[in-house]
């Protein structure tokens, strides 16, 4: 079975309006956020074998606070998940190599809320997804078969957690 972690980046600052959207970094409630997920990936989440960041300063500051939690895992940051919809992200992991079976993919909404609606055909939390992904929150994913056939409806939502679950 394949697992797929997608997890929106922690909460960023807005202090200088100046700043390029790529370039805001987390607010100091984001850096906590972060580590609280951290704190639950490590006690919750299977072992993660590829880790894919979008380049963004908070995803990366995101990904930062989470780096242990993901032990020896292969790390991507790429570019092309800056911004990317759905569509774009689905297409990203199924070029993921097949011995990969978890893998955890920090990025943006709206394509991150997106695609694990698109995903999960089922599972509990779907609701509450649906009607909310906030930044930290993560969606663990399940689904039997290769990453080439990933398919819309074709995972159930194993678990839906928000860094305000953990408080």
């Amino acid at each position: 079975m394949k697992r797929l972690l997608l997890l929106r980046h922690a909460k960023s600052s807005w202090d200088d309006p100046g700043l390029p959207d790529r370039e805001r970094p987390l607010a100091p409630g984001g850096h906590r956020a972060a580590e609280r997920m951290a704190e639950y990936l490590r006690s919750n989440a299977p072992a993660v074998d590829l880790v894919l960041c979008s380049s963004a300063l908070r995803t990366r500051e995101t990904l930062e606070r989470m780096t242990d939690a993901f032990g020896g895992a292969e790390i991507a940051v790429e570019d092309e998940l800056y911004g990317a919809t759905d569509d774009e992200l689905l297409e990203r992991l199924r070029r993921v190599a097949e011995g990969s079976e978890t893998v955890a993919l920090i990025g943006h909404n709206p394509g991150i809320q997106d695609l694990a609606i698109a995903l999960a055909g089922s599972g509990e939390g779907l609701e509450r997804m649906r009607a909310k992904f906030p930044t930290g929150a993560l969606a663990v994913l399940e689904f039997e078969g290769p990453w080439r056939r990933l398919s819309r409806g074709g995972a159930r939502l194993g678990s839906f957690v928000a860094p305000k679950d953990l408080s």
